[in-house]
């Protein structure tokens, strides 16, 4: 009886004893199986928009194809002059640069900080009756009126060009609308290519002569 006694006592300290071990043993494994899953879960991060931002940024629109790819006339060359000299450049606006010429508004344009040019291409003056043109080309007060008011004191994103509403350096105000690579600008002239970067301003070629109110 003593023996059996004995025995019972033994198993039941081996028993106590063993308890906390097995209790500790739980509790680490549940502790490592949590640091696990925070040490393999992914980092998250916002949704990276550089490279709409980055798109954003270039020159767009259909005539963009037309522009040389090499040398001054380029988008890079056209970068590195002031805009009235930029624009010489680019045989697709040759017309107004030579009204632009004809008003003695190349200082004005290339000595400017920070404009926006609505550029009309040659066949957008060519819309205009030539005898209207040739009348307009000879008034340089007129010539003056109308080229000043295709120019904005400020250098306008396409994003700004979405609903806007801008003072021209003729007084005037002219409207935008559109968005993504379609713009007009005073509901009448499409943006055939936009956000062309010289050194003193941001040009949007367009494809209508704009005409300033009374």
């Amino acid at each position: 009886m003593n023996a059996l006694r004995f025995r019972r006592a033994v198993a039941a300290v081996a028993v106590a004893a063993a308890l906390p071990l097995a209790l500790t043993a739980c509790s680490d494994g549940s502790g490592d199986a949590t640091d696990d899953r925070s040490a393999t879960a992914p980092a998250t991060s916002p949704g990276d928009t550089s490279d709409d931002a980055t798109a954003m940024d270039k020159p767009f629109g259909p005539a963009c194809a037309s522009v040389p790819k090499e040398g001054a006339g380029s988008f890079d060359g056209m970068a590195q002059d002031p805009v009235a000299t930029a624009a010489s450049n680019n045989p697709a606006l040759s017309t107004l640069v030579a009204a632009v010429q004809k008003a003695g508004l190349v200082d004005t344009l290339n000595n400017a900080q920070n404009i926006t040019v609505f550029a009309p291409t040659n066949d957008a003056f060519a819309k205009i009756p030539k005898a209207d043109l040739d009348k307009v080309l000879n008034d340089k007060a007129a010539l003056t009126k109308i080229l000043t008011y295709h120019v904005v004191g400020q250098k306008l994103t396409p994003q700004q060009l979405e609903s806007g509403s801008f003072e021209t350096l003729q007084k005037g105000m002219v409207t935008t609308s559109g968005s993504g690579e379609s713009y007009k600008v005073n509901d009448t002239a499409n943006v055939v290519c936009g956000n062309v970067p010289t050194a003193n301003a941001t040009v949007y070629i367009i494809d209508t002569v704009l005409m300033p109110k009374a």
